[in-house]
């Protein structure tokens, strides 16, 4: 019995040794931009960097030889530097090993999850992500993240699964409900998912990511007019988000306001100079009339008014500062 344990034990280190050169060798090229969420470093002390040598040659179940190796060390803060410095492809390999030494560390299986993803790894993310909870059920990060890797799977049932595990250890997480809004709308759930994003509203009335989100879907709807509210929130709070000013401008179109459109997607264009959608949409309102009928009006009035329905602020009343 010892015996079988000892070469499952070494057969899994081998295996991770070959998947961390794989990842080292993959580089830099590798690297994915997300909009997903920073993470803070937060872990205890570092590892000593000391070899882990075998001893002698031994037998995998399989009855092959398996050479004498010495495999470093990894530290933990070297793991944790490469992820910082978003060396994704590095941290993945780095993580991957430093799970390996350290099998029953969730943070290290975690931080693998996250490497995994941002360079691009759905499956090795899911199962990082995986073994971390099995390790600490409650890490409502990782069932976050987790969620987030399957919305990327186009598994929009499972991130609706893992963030009701969310809901159930912390209701208060706003960031659940922005993540559950996702999900329902990947599901062709726009009323659900519109629901979702009040109630993470409702947590953190300054979250401009579930504005965003809820008013695209409702500009997919045909609610134009309900989308500028949101919107121009968003605009309000975080001016330099290319894709905020893209949208309300959209919004804005949409109600034949061409004026204020126009502005929207110069400022998107100002932001991001390879924005591409919003360069055209410029062109094609740039210029054109609007009807002389049309109601005009101040986006700063409907950021207040939306911020007041979110915050659940009568009218006549004081706007909380943010």
């Amino acid at each position: 019995m010892l015996r079988s344990a000892r070469s499952t034990q070494i057969t899994l280190d081998r295996r991770y040794m070959l998947r961390a050169a794989g990842f080292a060798l993959a580089g830099a090229a590798l690297v994915i931009a997300t909009t997903a969420c920073g993470t803070e470093i937060k872990e205890p002390k570092d590892v000593a960097v000391e070899p882990v040598v075998a001893t002698s040659p031994s037998s995998t179940d399989s009855g092959t030889i398996v050479p004498n190796v010495v495999v470093p060390k990894v530290s933990l803060s070297d793991a944790e530097l490469a992820y910082t410095d978003q060396r994704y492809a590095d941290a993945t390999a780095l993580f991957s090993t430093f799970a390996d030494q350290n099998p029953n560390n969730p943070w290290g299986h975690y931080m693998l999850g996250l490497s995994a993803w941002k360079s691009g790894n759905l499956d090795l993310a899911e199962t990082a992500f995986g073994h971390s909870l099995e390790l600490d059920a409650k890490n409502v990060k990782a069932l976050h993240n987790l969620a987030r890797v399957n919305l990327e799977q186009g598994r929009a049932r499972d991130a609706r699964d893992r963030l009701v595990e969310a809901m159930e250890i912390d209701s208060s997480s706003g960031e659940t409900y922005r993540l559950m809004g996702r999900a329902r709308s990947a599901m062709n759930q726009p009323n659900e998912a519109i629901a979702a994003y009040r109630v993470a509203l409702a947590k953190n009335p300054t979250d401009v990511w579930s504005m965003n989100n809820m008013a695209l879907i409702m500009i997919q709807q045909g609610k134009n007019e309900e989308a500028l509210g949101p919107l121009a929130r968003a605009v309000q709070i975080d001016s330099t988000v290319a894709v905020f000013q893209n949208n309300l401008g959209i919004a804005l179109e949409h109600t034949g306001r061409f004026v204020l459109a126009t502005q929207a997607y110069k400022s998107a264009v100002a932001i991001d100079g390879g924005y591409t959608k919003a360069k055209l949409s410029l062109a094609r309102v740039e210029g054109r009339v609007e009807d002389p009928s049309m109601i005009p009006v101040e986006l700063v009035t409907l950021a207040q008014t939306f911020d007041r329905e979110i915050r659940g602020v009568q009218m006549g009343g004081p706007v909380p500062q943010n």
